[in-house]
């Protein structure tokens, strides 16, 4: 049992399980798959009344997504905490490569610490990598009505046009990250 929760699942079975998720929630209760509204959940539990937009019953909309959500943070530390193991990540050769190209050489963990540490924060590369990617990120979301996981699993599953121009900017935004934002970054322009 261990090693089934402590090594990555392969792509063959987590992503029909994921998939498996759209029907579900749709069948129990009309809900769509993604975690981008919870900020708005968050919000609007958290702030005065005055706010319009945050004016609405977030228990009955949104309540059982906050509770999704917080699953996910709390089944991560469980797996950081103990079943996560000091073994590298599972990258290939070349991407190893082009990242040691980039001066990102710690692949043990799932994330490099020269990305994201705290140290990382007082970094150009760091910082642009979590504070503005993360509001990138945040804003993009919130503008396209949904995270990658909504549109890109309950989106797509439900034929939505909008899903589908999501998700092909989503993939523009990487490609354009990948091989413009970070060599120009990392390589210290």
């Amino acid at each position: 049992m261990d090693d089934l929760l402590s090594r990555p699942w392969p792509w063959y079975v987590a992503g029909p399980l994921i998939g498996l998720m759209v029907p579900v929630l749709l069948f129990i209760g009309n809900r769509q798959f993604g975690v981008g509204s919870n900020l708005r959940h968050i919000c609007a539990a958290l702030a005065p009344r005055q706010t319009e937009f945050f004016r609405y019953d977030w228990r009955n909309m949104g309540g059982w997504n906050l509770a999704f959500a917080a699953g996910i943070v709390v089944g991560g530390v469980i797996s950081a905490q103990w079943l996560g193991s000091d073994a590298p990540t599972g990258l290939s050769f070349a991407t190893r490569s082009d990242l040691t190209d980039l001066g990102i050489h710690s692949f043990a963990g799932l994330v490099p610490v020269e990305l994201f540490s705290w140290e990382s924060l007082k970094s150009v590369p760091g910082f642009v990598c979590i504070v503005i990617g993360g509001l990138f990120v945040g804003f993009g979301s919130a503008w396209a009505g949904g995270c990658t996981s909504g549109h890109a699993i309950s989106g797509l599953a439900d034929f939505q046009k909008a899903s589908l121009i999501a998700v092909a900017a989503f993939f523009v935004g990487g490609l354009i990250t990948t091989w413009v934002v970070f060599p120009y970054l990392f390589a210290g322009g």
